[in-house]
């Protein structure tokens, strides 16, 4: 009995501890440079379709995704990348990212 007692009152003190550092949300160690992300996407995208966890049309609506947002980004640098494009930038990185996770995890293969 003491023994569970312990490890509950062990288990509750680790939490307290540890939900702050979660709720505080992305660190700025998380931050990638945008190349790094493009080149993440695209790898995530080009090992989906070689495993055949994405369909060729999922692929291929992915691949066109990510060279549009490659396009915009172009634009966007042509007079300089501000803070507000930067963080559309991101953001659509981000909605990608996800639409990427999805369609490699949802129940479409390639046969």
């Amino acid at each position: 009995m003491k023994r569970v007692v312990l490890s509950l009152i062990a288990a509750a003190s680790l939490a307290s501890v540890a939900a702050p550092a979660f709720a505080q949300g992305p660190r700025a160690s998380d931050w990638q440079p945008l190349s790094q992300r493009q080149d993440n996407i695209e790898r995530r995208i080009d090992e989906g379709e070689r495993s055949g966890q994405l369909t060729r049309r999922e692929a291929r609506s992915l691949h066109e995704q990510f060279r549009d947002l490659l396009r915009l980004e172009d634009r966007y640098r042509r007079d300089g990348l501000n803070r507000r494009e930067r963080a559309d930038l991101e953001r659509r990185y981000d909605a990608l990212s996800s639409r990427v996770r999805f369609d490699k995890h949802n129940d479409n293969y390639r046969r």
